[in-house]
């Protein structure tokens, strides 16, 4: 059976656009039934309604608090039937308001290697700390931030002469490439929450999360 998925984004778009091409070229068994964003001028409404999709934007700002904000996004989302709500750059931190309704459908990634470097300006800490290597993780949500269970990470080497933005690139385009692999295995039900540890097929993974291969098959 096909999986309805929703996409939460607030910028550009371009890993809703991986998942949109991933669900067209049959590799993820499913379709993007809404794309939403909490701003209203988001480029990724526009390039989500190019395509054809279903779009929803709610204003963070003209609710008095995260709550507030949470409740309305939950209800506007409730009427497309969504399977699974994936999180692609949605820069608002969600709360147990929004997160506890859809525990184990609710999914991230995030651009570290988690539990490397929650938050924001992750590429620059990186470099910062002087590490060999960066990545992106596609983790389960639950209330504490980035701290979900990993699904799946993917590694690039940090160059001699990389800046925040040449990382940041390389990593985005590892995004691209994993997250439909992750999102496919969530709806298919080959991975699920189980309390706060992400499982593969009944097995419990490690907190990098499943091989590659693994998800692929």
């Amino acid at each position: 059976m096909s999986g309805r998925i929703a996409v939460l984004a607030s910028g550009i778009g371009s890993n809703a656009e991986a998942l949109a091409d991933a669900c067209e070229d049959g590799l993820i068994n499913g379709s993007l039934c809404v794309v939403a964003s909490n701003r209203p001028g988001a480029p990724v409404l526009a390039r989500a309604a190019a395509r054809g999709l279903p779009t929803l934007a709610l204003d963070h700002r003209a609710y008095p608090d995260r709550a507030a904000f949470d409740t309305a996004l939950n209800e506007a989302l409730l009427p497309f039937e969504p399977d699974l709500i994936v999180l692609a750059g949605f820069m608002r931190i969600l709360t147990p308001t929004f997160i506890t309704p859809w525990r184990g459908r609710l999914v991230n990634i995030h651009p570290s290697l988690l539990p490397l470097y929650p938050g924001l300006d992750t590429h620059a800490r990186a470099l910062a700390a002087g590490d060999r290597e960066a990545g992106a993780t596609v983790h389960f949500v639950i209330e504490a931030l980035d701290a979900g269970p990993a699904i799946l990470q993917a590694r690039v080497p940090i160059r001699a002469g990389d800046d925040p933005g040449t990382l940041a690139a390389r990593v985005q385009r590892e995004e691209h490439r994993i997250y439909p692999l992750a999102v496919q295995a969530c709806l298919s039900g080959r991975v699920r929450l189980a309390g706060d540890r992400a499982e593969l097929d009944e097995t419990v993974l490690p907190a990098s999360g499943a091989e590659e291969a693994a998800l692929a098959r």
